[in-house]
């Protein structure tokens, strides 16, 4: 399925990790946005759950292992073109993870991934929700 104008909305699956007292990001190595810092992610696949999905995806974009899955949030990203066509229509599932092991290592549509410690975090020049779903699940494990 197209992502532009698609028949229906495509879900992507984000996972913030942490690792102590820091998070695990990426910059995207594909557009759109190519080169932003992201949180690790993708689409989920056709037979797959949303935590096998985060599994997944972070391991392909930073070779990271997570545990301690859990739901933070469900966001709709909706971008309609100039005539109020839907041009982008995606329903992104963000879930908190645990790192369990593996250095961060930018790989499939990742050209970069390490932890940061959350004070620079804060800095970073994400979306606003972004940084709304990182103060979630960090209130989420008491961080």
């Amino acid at each position: 399925m197209p992502r532009s104008y698609p028949a229906r909305p495509i879900v992507g699956v984000g996972a913030v990790v942490f690792r102590g007292a820091e998070v695990l990001m990426i910059r995207r190595g594909k557009p759109p946005r190519m080169g932003d810092w992201s949180l690790p992610g993708g689409m989920q696949e056709l037979g797959e759950t949303v935590f096998d999905a985060a599994l997944r995806e972070v391991h392909e974009e930073t070779a990271v292992t997570i545990q301690n899955i859990a739901l933070i949030d469900v966001i709709d990203s909706i971008t309609r073109d100039d005539a109020d066509r839907i041009q982008f229509h995606y329903t992104l599932v963000d879930v908190v993870a645990d790192w369990q092991a593996g250095e961060p290592v930018g790989g499939t549509d990742a050209m970069h991934a390490e932890f940061i410690p959350f004070h620079k975090v804060a800095a970073l020049d994400l979306w606003s929700e972004t940084h709304r779903i990182i103060a979630k699940a960090r209130e989420m494990r008491r961080l």
